[in-house]
């Protein structure tokens, strides 16, 4: 897609953390069409979960955030290459992205969650699934993962060209289900309410601010920022408005690690600190 920019002006007075943070400008970069996280707005530029999440953080920066939004497939190298100071994109973490990377302690839990139609029984494990035809979208992680479990859970997974497919099988009855990321049903769930969520399953992972390897201070910045807005109830409000989702107590969302960065992962610095959340 075309680059598409705005500015998201943060407050001009800085919130200051350990060491201070100058009031300035940070390129930052999203993909502008993964809903609900960044999608095109009718009256031009973006909006999403991930876009409020930078503005917040610019807030509490004190800076202004000047947001790119791209194509996925160019943000992790444009960044390497200097062109972003860091991604606001949901990016999961993982081990090998942390050998090339550094990352912020995560900010949201990334699960694989079901979703149904409305009124359908409640299902509280995966075994519950059996017999049931199970609608995912061709070639996703979610895809590979269903069709993994189908000689174990017993359930038939039919592939969808497109999500939007997928969950259009739940409504019509040819599928009891669909499996997809956690926040992508949630904002599918939000839209229609023929759906429902279902069984949320728990892959261990999160979404993290990626950053170069270079940049410690500016990531140490902005952990302490998305430490703050876990505390002050930032994302919970934010998770609400483009999820309709409550995070549950224990979550990402809610929940501040030690240190900076996310424990278990190269770069993470135990650095024992108290966020001032002003």
């Amino acid at each position: 897609m075309n680059f598409m920019r705005i500015a998201a002006i943060g407050a001009v007075t800085a919130i200051m953390f350990a060491g201070g943070v100058e009031a300035k400008t940070y390129k930052v970069a999203l993909d502008g069409t993964f809903a609900p996280h960044a999608m095109p707005k009718l009256s031009g530029g973006v909006e999403g979960f991930n876009v409020d999440f930078a503005e917040a953080l610019g807030k509490r920066l004190g800076a202004e955030m000047d947001i790119t939004a791209a194509q996925w497939s160019g943000l992790l190298p444009g960044m390497q290459a200097g062109t972003y100071d860091f991604l606001v994109a949901p990016t999961t973490l993982t081990e090998d992205r942390s050998k090339s990377m550094l990352f912020s302690e995560g900010y949201l839990d990334t699960d694989f969650q079901f979703v149904v139609k409305k009124g359908s029984a409640k299902i509280e494990s995966l075994k519950e699934f059996a017999g049931k035809v199970i609608a995912v979208n061709k070639g996703s992680a979610y895809d590979k993962w269903a069709r993994g479990l189908e000689g174990e859970i017993g359930w038939k997974v039919e592939s969808y060209g497109t999500q939007t497919d997928a969950v259009q099988a739940v409504i019509s009855g040819r599928a009891f289900a669909n499996v997809a990321g956690n926040t992508g049903v949630a904002w599918a769930v939000k839209k229609n309410p023929m759906i429902e969520l279902s069984y949320l399953h728990s892959t261990g992972k999160v979404f993290s601010v990626p950053f170069r390897k270079d940049s410690v201070e500016l990531r140490n910045q902005v952990d302490a920022a998305i430490e703050c807005m876990k505390l002050d109830g930032t994302l919970v409000a934010l998770s609400e408005k483009w999820f309709g989702v409550t995070p549950a107590a224990g979550s990402t969302a809610v929940t501040v690690r030690p240190g900076y960065g996310e424990p278990g992962f190269e770069g993470y610095d135990p650095t024992a600190h108290t966020p001032s959340c002003n």
